[in-house]
């Protein structure tokens, strides 16, 4: 079989190509090795950015209603008890109604893969890609292979992409090991808006987010200091140990330690993923196979759908014969994200240090401008450089 453009992963970033390909005609197959939807490590809160790419996809508003829980704010809680809150541009007023959202990932995934089908886009679920040679892909088990040809190979995998070991770009995360921990709660009560909370604790944090269908996401991000607890306790207990120390808020609707798991809860380690590269002769990588850096500033899903559009761009151009189009798309992955990059880090070398984080969470939460630019840069609603200025450090950091 020889295909135009051959995408390795059905997640959002794949099957956003294969929506953006397949409807400037090219000839499209998303090979995804799951069946079909499954519960899995992933992101559910995300900026209103993200909401404006799936719109540009064609998801209507009826859609969006359905896969994307609108959320006033994400509320930050130190352990030394400091709480602020990122809106990310929402101001609460009806002339901007640009909230965060909580995206239901068992209904959205599904959808955008509906829709990459209707576009045109041959989607083979179940379908093991077990290795790449050069822009070739053996599928299949070793008893029987099957071989697809393209002219352009896309890597939409994931931290662990086989893609991306297979042309040898794969590197050691740059925040070192750390091990996530997933799954969603039953959300007994009736559907209203609340913040989303994101609550620190030693050499940790967990994100709660309320997603569509009466559940509450929960996320728990585990530093190197739990790796020899995690594998004595497991998974279960490291879990409800983290649930038991987080503090009751008036807005909970349930007991974080009693509460009905709709979901196993499952894993990602190394929770992180670096490239030497985002592009070889005749393939790409998109998504997180392209890279992820921090659940905490990722923005991992808008991340995902904005180099899903730069790559449409370059992979139409690069079949048209325009030979420097995939370095082009490497560049421009570059540019868009090297300062959100350098933001992330600093705030990771502030979560490493408790006393440097609580000192900055002070401040934002005392002073209005710095921390709402602060949730519009997290947001990705502006560039990351205006966390960078020296203007809004001094800001941040003044007594």
């Amino acid at each position: 079989m020889t295909v135009d453009v051959a995408i390795v992963g059905g997640g959002p970033a794949g099957a956003a190509l294969a929506i953006g390909l397949a409807r400037r005609g090219r000839e499209v197959v998303v090979l995804e090795r799951s069946q079909a939807w499954h519960w899995r490590a992933c992101g559910v809160f995300t900026s209103p950015m993200t909401v404006r790419a799936l719109a540009r996809l064609g998801l209507t508003e009826a859609d969006l209603a359905s896969v994307a829980l609108p959320l006033p704010a994400m509320r930050v809680e130190t352990t030394a008890g400091t709480r602020f809150r990122l809106t990310y541009g929402d101001d609460g007023s009806a002339s901007i109604r640009a909230a965060a959202v909580g995206l239901d990932r068992s209904a959205l995934d599904p959808l955008l893969l509906e829709r990459a089908r209707a576009a045109g886009a041959d989607v083979r679920e179940g379908a093991t890609v077990r290795r790449v040679e050069g822009t070739r892909l053996v599928l299949g088990s070793d008893e029987r292979d099957e071989h697809i040809a393209a002219r352009v190979v896309i890597g939409a995998d994931g931290i662990r992409s086989t893609v991306a070991r297979s042309f040898g770009v794969a590197r050691s995360p740059r925040l070192g090991a750390r091990v996530g921990l997933t799954f969603q709660v039953a959300d007994p009560g009736p559907s209203v808006s609340r913040d989303a909370r994101m609550i620190l604790f030693g050499d940790g944090y967990v994100g709660l987010a309320p997603v569509p269908g009466g559940r509450v996401n929960i996320g728990i991000v585990l530093g190197r200091s739990w790796a020899a607890r995690l594998r004595r306790d497991g998974a279960e207990r490291t879990v409800d140990t983290v649930l038991a120390a987080v503090p009751a808020a008036p807005d909970d609707p349930v007991d974080w330690r009693a509460a009905e798991r709709c979901d196993p809860i499952e894993g990602a380690s190394p929770l992180g993923h670096h490239v030497a590269q985002r592009h070889g002769p005749g393939w790409l990588l998109i998504g997180d196979a392209a890279g992820f850096l921090d659940p905490f500033t990722g923005e991992g899903l808008h991340r995902a759908l904005v180099s899903a559009r730069l790559a449409t761009i370059a992979v139409d151009r690069h079949l048209d014969g325009d030979a420097g189009a995939l370095a082009a798309y490497d560049r421009a992955m570059t540019a868009r994200f090297r300062s959100k990059d350098a933001v992330s880090l600093l705030v990771q070398a502030f979560l490493g240090q408790p006393v440097l984080f609580e000192f900055a969470a002070r401040r934002l939460a005392s002073r209005t401008g710095v921390r709402e630019t602060m949730g519009l840069v997290m947001g990705d609603l502006v560039p990351g450089s205006r966390a960078l200025d020296p203007r809004f450090v001094a800001a941040l950091l003044r007594p």
